[in-house]
């Protein structure tokens, strides 16, 4: 893999069938297409759903970064500033996008709250990441929309965050993000796709999720792993007859 040219490559539109394909696997099995390509740092850990019950999420990064706060410069009268970083971002979000916040893994005080989070879902965002803390939890644990963060954070951001950028290449739990990146977020946590390989990594990710399916099944009745994970041909043959029978 040509890693200069491919990460060269601008950011493709996330097709509908693509997203579609992404709803349907987990983040593990992403993970593991990511690894054959090279990718090792993709998953955000230590990042996770505060309402698991919440629609998978998936969409294109829209990404805001924070720096440490200054007391001269992050006082509330701050957000009166209609050109203020967070309020833009949240007003000016695409539908369909996940806005990834840059918390620097520091969860002290909140990067967000519950009302700026429902403006974004009522404008159409597919989600909200952030590798630091969230305000208002115990409303979002039941808002029907993918919320990810460390850990809850009663405290305002402005105590310990200064909103500098939007739509920018950051790192969120440690994990490199560009606009245009896929974001992909499940019960179990987020990972990151690069753009360029949103549609290929979609396609073997659903392949690898039947066979999974097919795998479970025969441990389930007993069978053991070896010649089955990974496959023997045996296995492989009796995974056809299987997926023909299942019609997958």
């Amino acid at each position: 893999m040509d890693s200069d040219m491919n990460t060269s490559q601008p950011p493709a539109s996330l097709s509908p069938s693509t997203r579609d394909m992404l709803a349907r696997v987990s983040t593990a099995t992403l993970s593991t297409a990511l690894f054959k390509r090279g990718l090792r740092n993709a998953f955000l850990s230590g990042v996770g759903a505060l309402n698991p019950r919440a629609p998978r999420m998936v969409g294109e990064a829209f990404t805001l970064r924070y720096i440490p706060a200054r007391e001269d410069l992050d006082r509330l009268e701050v957000f009166e500033n209609w050109e203020h970083p967070q309020r833009k971002a949240v007003e000016t979000i695409p539908p369909g996008r996940v806005m990834v916040i840059d918390s620097r893994n520091d969860a002290r005080s909140a990067s967000a709250g519950g009302i700026l989070i429902t403006r974004m879902m009522k404008r159409g965002a597919a989600g909200i990441v952030t590798d630091g803390g969230f305000r208002d939890t115990p409303d979002m644990r039941t808002m029907p929309f993918p919320v990810y963060c460390r850990v809850p954070a009663a405290p305002t951001n402005l105590i310990h965050h200064h909103a500098v950028d939007i739509n920018v290449p950051i790192g969120c739990a440690g994990v490199p993000v560009y606009p245009g990146d896929v974001v992909v977020g499940d019960a179990e946590g987020v990972i990151v796709v690069p753009a360029y390989l949103a549609q290929e990594v979609a396609e073997e990710a659903l392949q690898m999720t039947v066979f999974e399916d097919f795998v479970m099944e025969q441990v389930e009745g007993g069978a053991g792993i070896f010649g089955l994970y990974p496959p023997s041909p045996e296995a492989r043959q009796q995974f056809s007859l299987w997926r023909a029978a299942k019609s997958r």
